[in-house]
């Protein structure tokens, strides 16, 4: 039985393709139009889950849309008649999307896919359903408490529920205006970047600040009770208007300031209010998670999340060291993409009834989902376009890219299939030395052309994980923040070297705070996937290649694209984004290009130009 799964048409857009409960593919509509965050119908995501599966839309037994767009609508016209004579902005800024698109989800998904499967029929899933179902069925627990926190989907922005064998049931909520997503974006807005892919910058920013307006928050914005419930003061607010995120006014009143104007200079005042919701975030959360536990864990040890604010990996790291629960998974595309496979797997689940097979680890192929290309694709397109390259041989591949890192040189590193989610997991990856203490700066200002506070993630041997992080449990998806461990820490007052270097972030972090600086924020903390050589065999080999040249099992891993890119996908793709950086090596599968043996690359247009700042 083939499930095809959609999310599209609010941010995020995905297609997944299951099979009798295996998961074939699943890709993000970005990665192939290029589009940062395409919300459109994932057309060409579409087509290629099709033809990874060898079929066509005939051979699907169902598609599967991941929201109910009339329980929209019911929030979209109850919303109005709240506001009465003040909706004329949520109206101008809604109605066309509603009407037009939504409501006719189906015939847009007809028209892409040329049928709508066997049954000539879309299915809808609640959208919290489908990000329940997508942290709940590929889990490795047959029965789970599970979280789901994002910003709005339909009325639900907060649930809580149980998932046992093929079941799942969402037993309490959070409204809509009310949400933890929606507060966050807020305040991201208001400290200067965008929304929605500006939140992880948001939360990298926080170590930098102290939560000195955590009070002033909780006292006038957000009454939170004790079992993690929360409402919003909506005086501050104007999402639910239809407007900008926030009331500018109020909000310049409590914080003594404007907003502060994109790509200007960050000041301490940035910091600290980061850092306060921050903080606010993680007390929300380990409060949902306790009370939780106490009403519907009693008879298991498992927690799954999922929506975007599962993305929250600090958030993530304390909730596992609260050790409220014994197991924490989460799904590694917890925002709206993954809702596309959600929608798919409860299809299959609670729609048709099949029974479900739990697996040891989990059952999402370490969310290397996406396309994949064999070195003889590889050099054949390379060939076609006379562009200069070696080949490696298996035997040598991962120790001649382990010497290469050994001299500090940065490489993009394609390999294997497509990660699906926002995380590049090593397969479309940028990796590089950890040891330098300028390699954080280096790579944000010359490669990925990005703010220079912004930390990078370290990947590492799973066997060897502690040897570095104080981490309890492993983190495979980069999903968890866990310290560097005491030992290996050097002495960084972040507050006092901000002071007297005048904010200035980039001369901070340059200082070296551990023995593997790259990776070590200024908190001592770091986003951390471990690697298994049964998840991704050819990473595991480039880190014990690494391992025995240096003594440490660690690199660098960012994602393979320059700010505001989506992650490449394809092979020009990738040396696209290699000629316009300051990266030193490509590897592409089999196929070694240096960038001092490449021709000059002639840029049809300024990329500046094409990728709009996140």
């Amino acid at each position: 039985m083939y499930v095809l799964g959609i999310s599209g048409l609010y941010h995020d857009s995905a297609a997944a393709l299951i099979h009798n409960g295996s998961i074939i593919a699943a890709a993000q509509e970005e990665r192939f139009t290029r589009k940062k965050h395409d919300p459109h119908i994932p057309q060409k995501a579409i087509a290629y889950v099709l033809k990874e599966a060898g079929i066509t839309g005939e051979d699907i037994d169902a598609v599967v849309y991941y929201d109910q767009p009339f329980l929209t609508l019911h929030r979209f016209l109850m919303n109005a008649a709240a506001l009465g004579d003040h909706a004329h902005k949520l109206i101008d800024g809604s109605f066309e999307k509603m009407f037009a698109h939504k409501l006719w989800i189906h015939n847009d998904l007809k028209n892409a896919i040329g049928c709508l499967g066997k049954q000539g029929k879309l299915l809808t899933a609640k959208h919290h359903i489908s990000h329940a179902a997508s942290a709940f069925y590929p889990s490795p627990y047959e029965k789970a408490v599970i979280l789901t926190i994002d910003g709005v989907g339909e009325w639900t922005t907060t649930a809580i529920g149980i998932g046992e064998g093929s079941s799942i049931n969402l037993c309490e909520t959070i409204a809509y205006p009310h949400s933890l997503g929606l507060l966050y974006s807020a305040f991201t807005y208001f400290c200067g970047f965008k929304v929605n892919s500006g939140d992880y910058k948001f939360m990298g920013l926080a170590p930098y600040g102290k939560p000195r307006y955590y009070d002033l928050i909780k006292e006038n914005m957000i009454d939170i009770k004790q079992d993690g419930s929360y409402r919003l003061n909506l005086a501050y607010f104007d999402y639910y208007r239809g407007g900008t995120m926030i009331n500018e006014d109020k909000f310049s009143a409590l914080f003594h300031g404007g907003r502060r104007l994109p790509e200007s200079r960050i000041t301490q005042r940035e910091m600290d209010i980061a850092a306060s919701v921050q903080k606010i975030t993680e007390e929300i959360i380990i409060s949902l998670a306790s009370h939780a536990k106490e009403k519907y864990g009693k008879e298991t040890d498992n927690l799954v999340i999922a929506g975007g604010v599962g993305l929250n990996c600090v958030a993530n790291g304390k909730l596992q060291n609260a050790r409220i629960f014994k197991n924490i998974w989460i799904q590694p595309a917890a925002g709206d993409a993954g809702g596309a496979l959600g929608a798919a797997l409860y299809a299959y689940y609670a729609y048709f009834g099949n029974e479900r097979i739990v697996r040891n680890k989990d059952s999402q192929k370490g969310s290397l989902l996406g396309p994949s290309y064999t070195k003889e694709e590889i050099f054949k397109w390379l060939d076609e376009r006379n562009i200069p390259y070696s080949r490696l041989h298996d035997n040598e591949r991962a120790e001649k890219i382990a010497d290469l890192l050994t001299e500090n040189n940065v490489i993009g590193l394609f390999q294997g299939r497509m990660e699906f989610g926002p995380r590049a997991l090593g397969n479309r990856s940028i990796i590089a030395s950890c040891l330098s203490n300028d390699m954080q700066s280096y790579i944000n200002l010359k490669i990925k052309y990005r703010e220079s506070f912004r930390p990078f993630a370290p990947i590492v041997l799973e066997e060897r994980a502690k040897e570095y992080f104080d981490l309890c449990s492993d983190s495979p998806y980069m999903l968890k923040v866990g310290n560097v461990i005491e030992t290996r820490r050097k002495d960084f007052d972040i507050e006092k070297l901000l002071y007297e270097n005048e904010e200035d972030m980039l001369k901070v972090i340059s200082m070296p705070r551990s023995d593997v600086p790259a990776i070590t924020h200024v908190d001592y903390s770091a986003r951390i996937q471990t690697v298994d050589r049964d998840t991704n065999p050819k990473l595991y080999d480039i880190l014990r290649a690494y391992e025995k040249k240096t003594g440490y099992a660690i690199l660098v891993n960012t994602s393979f694209n320059v700010r505001g890119e989506p992650i490449v996908c394809s092979a020009e793709d990738a040396y696209t984004c290699f000629m316009r950086t300051g990266m030193d090596v490509l590897i592409l599968e089999d196929a070694i290009l240096f960038k001092e043996k490449q021709p000059a690359f002639a840029d049809e247009t300024d990329w500046r130009d094409t990728y709009e700042l996140d």
